[in-house]
């Protein structure tokens, strides 16, 4: 009774942390385009003399794939930045969205995860997939030995979110599989995973451009 208790609880807890997000990220959506939306209607309303449904919600694509493309120029991304500089000068507002700004840098930047590996977890003998992040070095304070240890985000709730642990180098296996592959895999629950997969060439070496 008390496993079983455990288990929803760990579930349930699981199925909010997945439910709160997306259902955030649904509301955020729709406050935007129904924003836009009522902006935008007057306007239109004037100019054709009637409501024409479907023009607020074109305009608010549009607005949104004209800040895509404003974000991927020199001077977009300059523009953004001092936004992103005013916002981060606002204790309350740097608060929530720093985090959120790096959560999101880090799942659309490829290069935030070096390799796709498997480590040995949670406990010996199971396996698990994971991304590796960065290399960090440890440095003993009684005798000034110095350790070297690898960063892996392993995935425990679809992609977004998981537990960061750190290995020793010898403790990580790299494959060869490339990271975009990798976030396949761990989306379709293990099914993509190849029947054979080797250990990845230079396998010690991270490419931290």
């Amino acid at each position: 009774m008390i496993s079983i208790r455990a288990t929803f609880r760990r579930k349930f807890i699981a199925g909010i942390m997945v439910t709160v997000p997306l259902l955030a990220s649904v509301l955020i959506v729709l406050w935007v385009f129904k924003t836009v939306d009522n902006f935008v209607d007057p306007v239109y309303e004037g100019l054709f003399g009637r409501q024409v449904y479907g023009l607020g919600f074109i305009t608010a694509v549009g607005i949104v794939f004209m800040l895509g493309m404003v974000s991927t120029n020199v001077v977009g991304k300059k523009a953004i930045q001092a936004v992103e500089k005013s916002l981060l000068g606002v204790p309350i507002l740097k608060s929530v969205y720093s985090p959120i700004k790096s959560v999101m840098d880090a799942f659309s930047n490829s290069s935030s995860f070096k390799k796709f590996v498997i480590v040995e977890y949670p406990r010996a003998g199971a396996f698990a997939f994971g991304f590796l992040t960065k290399e960090h070095t440890v440095k003993r304070h009684e005798d000034g030995t110095v350790q070297n240890l690898t960063a892996v985000y392993i995935p425990t709730n679809n992609l977004y979110m998981g537990d960061i642990v750190l290995f020793n180098e010898k403790e990580v296996f790299y494959t060869d599989i490339p990271v975009e592959e990798g976030v396949k895999i761990v989306l379709s629950g293990g099914i993509a995973t190849p029947k054979l997969m080797r250990e990845a060439k230079n396998a010690s070496k991270i490419e931290t451009g």
